[in-house]
This record gives structure tokens, C-alpha cells and sequence, in this order.
């Protein structure tokens, strides 16, 4: 049976035990950090409190600190009582209501309803308690069946018990049954590397129903190809593909942490050449470790946090050049993961970057030849992960999925090369024939290295599928993906952007993220406040609160395909420009250069731009609206013609104009 609580029972049970004996129970649970002075205080007031506060209720049940695992976090109480779900969350001394703990308890009733089988229909009450404050009137509101945080002292939290039974009448269901009722969280990647990096198993943070690939085959057929490199002394490159969503990402976090041993002579490490990517995760675990020890009455710098974080997450770049500076010392390493390896550059880019930034003038590799070179140079063993995004490439000088093989062909052909029936799909060949590339070299098919349903939209996983028909014009792929699609996962489309900026806020509670994004290239969104070309800072952009200006809640700064790819928004506005536009149904390439549009001839561009709108239009989980300008008869370079056509595409697959 699985326990999710530190302590769970009926509330006849719970009010006929002695606060001793439940503190006993409670701290004999704690298996995931040492119980504090602190924290055992706290447990105490909050089992006094509710004896007192909960001696007038009858047939409930309850339950002391309930896993989140999608947030590595626990509800404090869980009350069910009267066919309701009552969420408790105790600050004891605090004196006022704060807003940070309005937004945690409206945080874990969203995460059930969202990710808690047994709490799909259910009305779930959420109790912020701040045991010293003074009273306040108990008013009640609801959406979407969550009652909003209730503010609560230590002497009325009966009183908002009995006025939010008396206000509603639920259906019975089984408390025991709902306590151990299936958890099928789809984490952001944020929340994944925080919860990882904390001893959380991929399982625990994860959905593992039917309907979803578990990321575990994955993991498993990973392992399968590591130890069977390690016992034959065989050096392996392994790809792993994916759509967008996935949890490539994940993946890649859960094989560095899974092999960070290096007295086991298995140490590895997560590289990525998406400096947004690699700073985010880099701060987001920095904050979290700093906020975790202040918690348990300990202290970290933020520097410190930042240093250690830098040493399991790095930016290819720094690790490619330190390999340069030791050019024939094995890296510490056996085991190098490379995130979005589609990316990485070709042989003519990487010398000019090398040339004029690091003042070498000879160096002879292409990204991934190097990348390969430094692994080889162990004796015996190494494994290399790539992490591929189809479609996802989106920037010049990026070499793509051919220029791997053909780096192994050229130099390390006695390699084994592990590979996914997908990898043969044009999105990832580049239009390169799968024979040429993979002639004269040892390629191994392993079908669970393929991660096939987008957990990112975990609401409806056919969106990606539906982004990929749109941007091909298959329109009857489209309409029907569309028709699946928009009960789950709301898309609509705006010619206001006050208007789109009204609809995602009005969909986001607690700290569900929002922001907005758009093409580099649409330069004549300016008109509309939206300027492309002003840099953000990623870690401010992604990961601080809505009550600062620089965050991504305040719609004022935009990210661009390369701030966000990787990353991800619960809900998103998606600004559409002229630099991607249809003209007699057919997609039509441009570029705003000087004062007008030009067409983009060349087909590599081309294939970045259209990659670019795929990567805008799968960053968000839970819903998006598309903000497409009305235009201006009186400016050529924003004619409503540029627009008009799109808007009325996305209508006709059913897409609502609001």
C-alpha cells in the first residue's frame, strides 16, 4: 500500500491518540530530511491547534504532511470531511496573512486537481493558517471547484470548516480510497531538476500511467547500454529522440545524477549549448538549496548554492574549452550528456567562434567531432547521451543530427552507435538519405530510446502532433487533432494583446507562470509594445514572482525561441508576426531588414523559421492564445493582408476568435 502521508487516520482515531503519540508517527516518517528543532515545534502547534479547532467534527479523515512529488513538497494537513478536500497550510508565529502562502496552498490544490486521479472532481478547500494573526471575515469564492485560500488563525478554523460545508453539498467517495488513489504528475523542468537533485527516484515526480511512455524504459534501456559499455570496454554514442515535451531534458538530469559516483569510475555530467537552459537550472537549484537550508535552520550562500550547482550542469562552451586547455587528458568524466545536440555547430562556425573570441586559429573539428574526441580519449569505456530534438533547430551554424554521424564516420568508426526508428524521419535527416548517413558504421536499433507523448501539454499529449500538422498544412490532421484538443487544453487567438494578457491571467492562480513569446525576427511587433530585440534576463524572466517587473508575469519584456527552448510557461501568449505568414495557403519566408520585408530564399533559413514558430507553440502546458496584429492600412510594412490569412486559418480548424 502505498503512504503518502507522514500520518494519516481517522479523525475519531486522531483526536483519541495523544499529541505524543502522533508526533511519534509523524517523526518516525520523516525519511526525507532530518527532523529540526523547528519542525518538530511546528508539528506540535499544529496538533494542538487542531485538536482544539477539529473536537466538534465527526467521520473525517486526516492526513499530516501529504506529498506533492511533482513539487518535491508536502501539504502540511489534509482534511477530508463532509465529502470535501480541505488543504491546510500552517504558518505557526506568523502574525500576518503573506502572500507566499496564499499562493503554496493554491498551488497543491491545482497540482491534485490536475495531477490526482481521486481529486479530478472534487471540491478542494484550501486553509492558509497563520496562527497569530488577527481575524478576518470568511468570504468564499470559487473556480474551476477550489475553493480560494481561506484566511485562518488558530482559534477559527472550525468556523471556515463549517461555513464551506454549509455552502456546499458533495457527493460521497471513499477517504481511504482517495488517500491512495494514483498521483501522475508531469513536472516543469525546473521542478524535475530541483526534486531530482533532492534524492526524488524519476518515478516519484512522474506520470506513470498507461496513456504516457514511461520515462523509465528510457532510463532502463540508458543503463542497459552504460553497463554493457563498462563490462566490454566499448565506447557507445547513444540518441535520444522525442517530441517536443517529452522529458528529454529529464532524462539527460536523471542519468548525471544516477551517475555521479566517480569513485564508482562512473561519473558523468549534463552539458547543454542552451545558455537560457543551463542558467535557469542552474539558479533555480541555487535558490531552492539556499531556501531548503534556511528551512531546516541551517545556512548557504547563494554563491556557494550557485557553485556546486555549476559542477552537475554545464555550458558545453566551458567544458570545451577546458578540454582544450588539457587537449590530451581524459576528462573526469566517463558518461557526457548532451542536451539538444541537434544544435550543436558546424565544423565553419565553430572555427570562426574559435578564431576570433579565443584566439585559435587552428582548430579543426566540427562541434560534434570534438565533442566525441574528448570522450575517446579515455582507454577503455565512455558513453555519450545526445538528447534530439526533432524540428527544433532554429539557428544558423547549427550542424544538426548528420553532422554526428558523419564526425563518426570520419574519426571514430569503431564506435557503437545507438539508435531510434524515429531518427529516420525528415525532421531530424535534415533531407540527408538514412543510408548515406549511417553507412560504414555500427548502428544498433533500440526502440526505447524514443520518448513519444509530450508531457509538457499534459493535458491533451496530441497537441504536438497538432502543431506539426498545422505548420505542414495538412488542415485535415489539423482540424481533427484540434477538435481532441480543445476541451483539455484551451488555444484561442486575439487581434488585442490587452486581451490576451487579460485571458492568461485570468487562467493562472498561485504562481502558474505566464509570459510572452515571439519570433526573433518580428521586428513589426514594436508597434504593439512588444520589443524582440531587448535582452532578458533568463533567471529573472523564469523563475521570480509576479510582484517583480523583470519576471515574465508582468508581460512586458518578451522571450524569444532562443530564451525559451527547453524551458516552459503553464500558459503562454504567443505573438505572431509577419515574418512567417501565409500567402495563398503556402508559408512564405521573410525578413525585416532596413524598412521593409524580404524573402528568405534559402532553404536552411527557412527551416529555422519554421522551427522557430514550432518551438513557440509547444512551450506551454496548460493553454495558450495567440496574438495575431490587426496591421495598419497606413504602414507597408504591418498591411492587414500579412495578417489576415493566418487569423482566418487558425478558424478554420476551430480555433475561437476572442
Amino acid at each position: 500500500m502505498v503512504k503518502r502521508a507522514f500520518y494519516q487516520g481517522s479523525l475519531s482515531s486522531f483526536m483519541s491518540l495523544s499529541a505524543d503519540e502522533i508526533l511519534g508517527q509523524i517523526c518516525k516518517e520523516d525519511y526525507h530530511f532530518d527532523t529540526n528543532i523547528l519542525q518538530r515545534n511546528a508539528w506540535e502547534r499544529e496538533i494542538s491547534i487542531l485538536k482544539d479547532q477539529l473536537s466538534c467534527l465527526k467521520e473525517g479523515y486526516i492526513l499530516f504532511e501529504y506529498s506533492i512529488p511533482r513539487m518535491g513538497k508536502r501539504v502540511d494537513v489534509v482534511l477530508l470531511y463532509q465529502n470535501i478536500v480541505f488543504l491546510l497550510e500552517f504558518k505557526c508565529g506568523d502574525s500576518e496573512y503573506k502572500k507566499n502562502t496564499y499562493n503554496q496552498i493554491y498551488d497543491y490544490a491545482l497540482d491534485l486537481r490536475s495531477f490526482h486521479r481521486k481529486s479530478h472532481d472534487k471540491l478542494l478547500a484550501c486553509i492558509m493558517v497563520s496562527d497569530k494573526a488577527s481575524a478576518q471575515p470568511c468570504t468564499l469564492s470559487m473556480v474551476d471547484r477550489i475553493v480560494e485560500p481561506i484566511r485562518c488563525n488558530a482559534d477559527n478554523i472550525s468556523d471556515a470548516i463549517h461555513k464551506v460545508v454549509q455552502t456546499y453539498s458533495e457527493p460521497a467517495f471513499d477517504y481511504q480510497e482517495w488517500a491512495q488513489s494514483a498521483y501522475l504528475p508531469t513536472p516543469t523542468i525546473v521542478e524535475a531538476a530541483q526534486a531530482l537533485y533532492h534524492g526524488h527516484k524519476v518515478e516519484e515526480i512522474t506520470r506513470t500511467d498507461a496513456d504516457a511512455i514511461n520515462l523509465g524504459v528510457t532510463t532502463e534501456a540508458l543503463n542497459e547500454i552504460i553497463a554493457h559499455s563498462k563490462k566490454h570496454g566499448r565506447k557507445s554514442i547513444c540518441f535520444v529522440t522525442g517530441v517536443p515535451g517529452a522529458g528529454k531534458t529529464l532524462v539527460g538530469l536523471k542519468m548525471a545524477i544516477n551517475y555521479s559516483n566517480a569513485e564508482k569510475g562512473e561519473h558523468a555530467i549534463f552539458l547543454s549549448g542552451n545558455q537560457p537552459l543551463v542558467t535557469v537550472l542552474q539558479h533555480a537549484l541555487a535558490r531552492d538549496k539556499v531556501t531548503r537550508a534556511k528551512e531546516s535552520g541551517a545556512y548557504c550562500t547563494k554563491s556557494e548554492a550557485l557553485r556546486k550547482t555549476k559542477t552537475f550542469i554545464q555550458i558545453i562552451h566551458s567544458y570545451r574549452d577546458d578540454c582544450l586547455s588539457n587537449s590530451n587528458t581524459p576528462p573526469a568524466e566517463r558518461i557526457a550528456i548532451f542536451d539538444e545536440a541537434q544544435r550543436a555547430w558546424t565544423k565553419e562556425h565553430i572555427q570562426k567562434f574559435m578564431r576570433q573570441k579565443k584566439g585559435v586559429n587552428n582548430f579543426d573539428y566540427s562541434e560534434p567531432e570534438f565533442l566525441i574526441s574528448t570522450m575517446n580519449r579515455h582507454q577503455d569505456w565512455a558513453v555519450i547521451i545526445c538528447l534530439i530534438g526533432g524540428g527544433q533547430e532554429i539557428n544558423s551554424g547549427e550542424a544538426g543530427l548528420p553532422e554526428w554521424f558523419d564526425s563518426m564516420r570520419r574519426s571514430f568508426s569503431d564506435w557503437d552507435i545507438y539508435v531510434t526508428p524515429q531518427l529516420q524521419d525528415d525532421e531530424y535527416r535534415y533531407g540527408r538519405e538514412w543510408k548515406s548517413m549511417v553507412g560504414g558504421l555500427r548502428v544498433l536499433e533500440k526502440t526505447g530510446l524514443h520518448l513519444s507523448v509530450s508531457m509538457r501539454s499534459f493535458r491533451s499529449p496530441e497537441m504536438a502532433g497538432f502543431v506539426k500538422a498545422f505548420l505542414d498544412r495538412d488542415m485535415k490532421t489539423s482540424k481533427m487533432l484540434f477538435s481532441h484538443i480543445k476541451e483539455k487544453y484551451p488555444i484561442v487567438i486575439t487581434r488585442d494583446l490587452s486581451k490576451a494578457k487579460a485571458w492568461v491571467r485570468s487562467k493562472c492562480k498561485g504562481t502558474r507562470r505566464y509570459g510572452i513569446l515571439a519570433s526573433s525576427g518580428a521586428l513589426r511587433l514594436k508597434p504593439e509594445g512588444i520589443f524582440v530585440k531587448s535582452a532578458i534576463k533568463e533567471e529573472h524572466w523564469f523563475l521570480n514572482d509576479s510582484d517583480d517587473v523583470r519576471s515574465s508575469y508582468a508581460c512586458e519584456d518578451v522571450a524569444t525561441e532562443f530564451a525559451v527552448q527547453g524551458l516552459e510557461l503553464d500558459y503562454a501568449i504567443v505573438a505572431w508576426d509577419a515574418d512567417f505568414r501565409l500567402e495563398h495557403d503556402i508559408w512564405c519566408y521573410y525578413n525585416f531588414s532596413g524598412n521593409k520585408w524580404k524573402k528568405v530564399n534559402d532553404e536552411q533559413k527557412r527551416r529555422y523559421l519554421k522551427n522557430t514558430y514550432r518551438v513557440l507553440l509547444t512551450r506551454a502546458r496548460q493553454g495558450m492564445i495567440i496574438f495575431v496584429p490587426k496591421g495598419s492600412k497606413d504602414d507597408i510594412t504591418r498591411k492587414p493582408a500579412f495578417y489576415d490569412t493566418l487569423v482566418d486559418s487558425f478558424i478554420s480548424v476551430g480555433m475561437e476568435l476572442i
